[in-house]
């Protein structure tokens, strides 16, 4: 099984951060966490806010916590708003349900961790999570 690096992680941010530049995108806070929801590296821009690093990591401990982005987590709070009160209460206010939370897989679909990022809208966060975790030739699961 495939594992992710440490390496690997800071191409990921670099990438997202990088991105984020040639988009003049408010300063963004990028955390990679493995597959048990453990920080493997992260980055805060100069400028971010300090929540952010909080903000950057629900939406990737949700997300690979539940199997599933962030994203997709946010639908479910749309559609099930106490399961999803009652899942953030659970999980000790640890998932944040809007964009920005982008799962990490291999080319045979095994799950590696998980992508945060805060900083700019919750779209443009998505944005850059994907294009780190395809730099280093994974796969973005949104």
């Amino acid at each position: 099984m495939t594992v992710l690096t440490l390496k690997q992680a800071n191409l990921i941010i670099n990438t997202a951060v990088h991105i984020a530049r040639e988009l003049n995108l408010s300063p963004l806070t990028v955390v990679v966490l493995d597959t048990a929801g453990h920080i493997k590296a992260m980055q805060r821009e100069d400028g971010a806010s300090m929540i952010r690093q909080q903000i950057a990591t629900a939406k990737a401990w949700g997300a690979v916590n539940m199997g599933v982005s962030s994203r997709s987590l946010a639908g479910v709070a749309a559609q099930r708003p106490d399961f999803m009160n009652a899942l953030i209460d659970v999980a000790g206010g640890k998932i944040m349900p809007v964009p920005g939370g982008v799962l990490i897989r291999d080319s045979e679909n095994n799950l590696l961790g998980a992508v945060g990022i805060s900083g700019d809208v919750s779209d443009q966060d998505e944005r850059c999570a994907i294009a780190g975790i395809e730099a280093v030739g994974f796969f973005a699961v949104v």
